[in-house]
């Protein structure tokens, strides 16, 4: 029996199936997940308050957040540091940060591909918010994202179900290492998501002035608003990936057996095959 802890330090658009991507049907045997998730606040005392879930005494830890440099993922970090933990977040990107994450223990999966919102009263508001993680779940899901998450938990958790030592993934998921997990057969589909990926990668390079730097109402709300409207085509693009995958029935799958272990199937009508 592998057991699984996420910790949810506030939201990136990964948060929302981070929990359920190695149980998709919630028919796996030998898996036991717990989750503590503190909403979209994560600062200090929501970072302590997460201590709570060590008594589950899972195999590994999970701790997914935005931008894990912030204080309340740093205070976090310093609960979890004498047990396995893979941090998940949009950042540290620069080699030195990430390395003292290793050196600190931590195995990291950082996905610069997940954006940064809008996140400016005067423009973002709840509809607003949902519409934007919807957009960057459908790049997530489609392009690779997804499954290059799903592939190195189910590693570890085959891992702790096995009684071997845990080898915790140092990745920074780039545009160009998360399409080769995405499984795409057409060559034109494969580049409409790669091109989905980069979109995704930019969002934050215009969200970021409009967030933290800018004053004026029309330079914030103009520029928050395109970057939601880059997320939105790099969806349509993922979408538009996809359907051409499915026009040549070439969709490739990936379910989890009752057993754990991955099967695959290309063909709609063709069974999962381990």
């Amino acid at each position: 029996m592998a057991k699984i802890g996420f910790i949810k330090l506030g939201n990136l658009g990964m948060s929302q199936v981070i929990d359920l991507v190695q149980d998709e049907i919630a028919a796996r045997e030998g898996i036991s997940v717990r989750v503590f998730g503190t909403g979209p606040k994560m600062g200090k005392d929501e970072a302590a308050a997460t201590e709570e879930l060590k008594k589950f005494d899972a195999d590994f830890y999970v701790m997914i957040s935005p931008n894990s440099s912030a204080p309340g993922p740093t205070a976090a970090r310093e609960i979890y540091k004498d047990v396995p933990c893979v941090v998940i977040s949009d950042g540290p990107t620069k080699k030195d940060d990430r390395a003292a994450l290793q050196e600190a223990g931590f195995g990291y999966i950082i996905m610069t591909v997940d954006p940064l919102i809008g996140a400016k009263t005067e423009f973002l508001d709840p509809v607003e918010m949902a519409s934007f993680n919807s957009d960057a779940m459908k790049v997530l899901s489609t392009c690779g994202v997804v499954r290059l998450i799903q592939e190195e938990l189910d590693k570890l958790a085959a891992m702790a179900d096995e009684g071997k030592e845990l080898e915790l993934p140092h990745i920074l998921a780039k545009p160009e290492k998360c399409i080769e997990r995405a499984g795409f057969n057409n060559p034109y589909a494969k580049a409409k998501a790669l091109a989905a990926l980069h979109m995704a990668d930019s969002v934050a390079k215009i969200n970021f002035p409009a967030c933290f730097m800018m004053k004026e109402i029309e330079q914030v709300t103009l520029t928050a608003a395109a970057g939601h409207e880059m997320m939105r085509a790099a969806a349509q693009l993922a979408i538009d990936a996809r359907e051409i995958e499915k026009a040549n029935d070439s969709v490739f799958r990936q379910p989890h057996a009752k057993k754990g272990y991955l099967m695959t199937k290309t063909a709609l009508y063709e069974k999962p095959q381990q």
